[in-house]
């Protein structure tokens, strides 16, 4: 089966990716062999709205994330992880206090002016 891999989400209405959003949990759920009747009890809900959403209707963000959760698809909300980037301005800060090179420890106790002659 060949798939479109490269769609225009930009492009799309908000339908549209509701649409496509049903379309993907459709087939995930066909993929698993498993009922709108199993997915719906599993994620807590019931199967009608199982079925909204698979006809492209909107759902609330809690019920898709209750359907993910059953479909075992959780790993999908990875793309909201914020990952902390130093800039590069920061990075060379960093960089400057660095030590740069190693110096004895004073003999901070000996201060009658022998040198150690």
């Amino acid at each position: 089966m060949l798939e479109k891999t490269n769609t225009d989400w930009v492009a799309m209405s908000d339908k549209a990716i509701i649409g496509a959003i049903g379309v993907y949990i459709r087939h995930q759920r066909l993929e698993q062999n498993k009922t709108q009747a199993q997915v719906a009890k599993e994620a807590g809900i019931n199967r009608w709205t199982l079925s909204q959403i698979e006809n492209g209707e909107s759902i609330t963000l809690a019920t898709l994330i209750q359907i993910l959760r059953a479909l075992d698809l959780t790993h999908l909300l990875s793309i909201f992880t914020i990952k902390e980037i130093i800039s590069p301005i920061k990075y060379a800060r960093l960089k400057e206090k660095e030590k740069k090179r190693a110096r004895p420890k004073s003999k901070g106790t000996e201060s009658n002016g022998d040198l150690g002659w």
